[in-house]
C-alpha cells in the first residue's frame, strides 16, 4: 500500500543529500525538501484542517507548488490545483464547489477572501508559515483516500472536479515509470503547468527514483532551452504546441541540448511535421506520445520511439495500452468493437477516478461497470495500437487546453448585441485547433465590433 508519503520518504532514505529540486536560485536536497513538506503539513494542521479537507493552489510553477502538491495529500488533505488561465468567476466556482479551506496563491488574495477561510500568499506568508510551524509526521492513510481534485471542463459549462485517490495517482506513477523508465540520474524539466494532470505526471516518479526536478515558472521556449542546456535536463513532457515552439526556437537559436534523452507529449493531436522538427532539434531524444485524460490520472496509452515511425501509419497512433491499463473500443451498447472498427475509447485500471465531485449523474454517465468512457472515438489495430479519429464530446483542443463549445457559446450569448452563436474548432498548424465562432448580431445592432467581442469573452473565460 502506497500513498504520497512513500516517494517522499524513500527519496530521503536513499539520498538525503542528493539534489531534489532546482527552481531559479533555490537548490533543495531531498532532506530539505522532505523537511519543508513536513513543515507545510504542520502549518496546515495548525489551521485546524482535518483529513479530507481541501487545499487549493493557484500559482505559477515553483518549488512551493511542488511542495504543496506532494505534502498536502501526504498529510491527508486533497490538493486542488487551479488553472491560472481561468477567469476570476471560474476560479471562484472551483473554490466554492470544492469547499477548499485553504488557498495557497501568488495572486492578489482579495477576490478570493470571501470564499476561502485561510489564504497563504507566496512567497512571504508561505515562508513565514513554514518558519513558525512544527514539523508534522505524515499519518497512515488508505490508498482510496482522496488525494486531489482536478477541475476539468464540462459540456454544460460548469467545471467538474475529478476525484483522484492516492491509488489512482500512485498507479499512474508506476504506469509512467513503465513507459519511460527514470533513473537516479534523471533531470526532469517541469515546463507544463502543474495544475494539469499531465503537468504533474512525473513528479512522484522523479521523486521516488531519486531524480531531480528543474522547475520552469511558465513556458517560454527560450527559457526552457536555456534550462535544458544549463541544468543538463534529460527528460520533459509538454503539449504539442510547446514542442513545436521548442523546435522552432532551437532551429533559430541553437543551444546545447545533447543531454535530452526523452521528449514526451500529450494533451492534443500532433502533426507529423512537428514530430519531424522535434527529431531534428533534439536528435538524441526519444519522442514519446502519451494519451489519456484527467479522469484516468491521466495516462492510458503510450507510443515510444515515435521518431522512427515517421512516414508510416503507426505515426498517427497514440500507442498501446500501458502496463496495468486496459483499453477497449466499444459501441454505444458497451460491446467491444472488432479490430479496425471505430467506437468510443473506454479505459479500466487502478488509475480510473473515483468520480466527479458532487456530480453523481455526470459520474454515472462516464463510469460504467468499472470502465471510464472517454468520449473519444477511435479504433484499434491487430497489435493493440490505438488510433483516435474524432471526439464524441463537443470539445475543442487548442494548445493542449480543452475548450468546450457550449462554454464559449454561453458567454457569447451574454453579449447584448449577439442574437445567435455557434462555436467549433478549426485546424491550426500552431495550436492543433483554434476556437472559431459564427455570430449573428441582433437586428438593432448597427455593427458588431469583433475586437470588443473578443475582449468581452476574455473577461469571462
Amino acid at each position: 500500500m502506497h500513498t504520497f508519503a512513500a516517494p517522499l520518504e524513500h527519496a530521503r532514505r536513499v539520498g538525503a543529500d542528493k539534489r531534489a529540486l532546482t527552481c531559479g536560485d533555490e537548490r533543495l536536497s531531498n532532506e530539505q525538501f522532505y523537511q519543508r513538506c513536513r513543515k507545510l503539513a504542520g502549518a496546515l494542521f495548525a489551521l485546524g484542517l482535518e483529513t479530507g479537507d481541501r487545499v487549493a493552489i493557484l500559482a505559477l510553477n515553483c518549488h512551493r507548488y511542488v511542495e504543496t502538491y506532494v505534502a498536502a495529500p501526504a498529510a491527508g488533505f486533497a490538493v486542488v490545483p487551479l488553472n491560472t488561465r481561468h477567469a476570476e468567476p471560474e476560479v471562484l466556482y472551483a473554490l466554492e464547489d470544492s469547499g477548499a479551506k485553504v488557498l495557497i496563491t501568488d495572486r492578489d488574495p482579495a477576490p478570493f477572501a470571501k470564499v476561502v477561510k485561510h489564504i497563504i500568499q507566496i512567497p512571504d506568508a508561505y515562508e513565514q508559515a513554514l518558519a513558525t510551524a512544527a514539523a508534522a509526521s505524515f499519518p497512515e492513510l488508505g490508498e482510496d483516500e482522496l488525494a486531489g481534485l482536478f477541475y476539468t471542463g464540462g459540456t454544460t459549462g460548469a467545471s467538474k472536479g475529478v476525484m483522484l485517490s492516492h491509488r489512482n495517482l500512485i498507479a499512474n506513477t508506476f504506469h509512467w515509470m513503465a513507459l519511460a523508465p527514470i533513473s537516479k540520474d534523471e533531470v526532469y524539466l517541469l515546463m507544463a503547468p502543474i495544475f494539469h494532470a499531465a503537468g504533474s505526471t512525473a513528479i512522484l516518479a522523479t521523486l521516488w527514483t531519486g531524480g531531480r526536478h528543474v522547475v520552469l515558472p511558465s513556458f517560454e521556449p527560450g527559457a526552457a532551452l536555456e534550462l535544458i542546456e544549463r541544468e543538463r535536463v534529460t527528460m520533459t513532457l509538454g503539449v504539442p504546441t510547446m514542442l513545436a515552439a521548442l523546435a522552432e526556437e532551437q532551429r533559430l537559436r541553437p543551444r546545447d541540448t545533447n543531454s535530452m534523452r526523452l521528449l514526451a507529449h500529450g494533451g492534443s493531436p500532433i502533426a507529423t511535421e512537428v514530430v519531424r522538427h522535434c527529431n531534428e532539434a533534439f536528435p538524441n531524444a526519444e519522442l514519446v506520445h502519451v494519451y489519456g485524460a484527467t479522469e484516468i490520472a491521466p495516462l492510458a496509452t503510450g507510443l515510444r520511439n515515435e521518431e522512427t515511425l515517421l512516414g508510416g501509419d503507426r505515426a498517427r497512433s497514440c500507442g498501446q495500452p500501458l502496463a496495468g491499463v486496459a483499453v477497449r473500443i466499444v459501441n454505444p451498447e458497451g460491446s467491444e468493437q472488432p479490430r479496425g472498427e471505430v467506437g468510443e475509447v473506454a479505459v479500466r485500471g487502478p488509475n480510473v477516478m473515483l468520480g466527479y465531485w458532487n456530480k453523481d449523474e455526470q459520474t454515472r454517465s462516464v463510469l460504467k461497470q468499472g470502465w471510464y468512457w472517454s468520449g473519444d472515438l477511435g479504433y484499434m489495430d491487430d497489435e493493440g495500437f490505438v488510433f483516435l479519429v474524432d471526439r464524441s464530446k463537443d470539445m475543442i483542443v487548442t494548445g493542449g487546453e480543452n475548450v468546450y463549445s457550449t462554454e464559449v457559446e454561453e458567454v457569447l450569448y451574454q453579449h447584448p448585441d449577439v442574437l445567435e452563436a455557434a462555436v467549433f474548432g478549426v485546424p491550426d498548424e500552431k495550436w492543433g485547433e483554434v476556437v472559431h465562432a459564427v455570430v449573428v448580431p441582433r437586428p438593432e445592432a448597427a455593427t458588431l465590433d469583433t475586437f470588443a467581442l473578443r475582449a468581452f469573452c476574455r473577461e469571462r473565460i
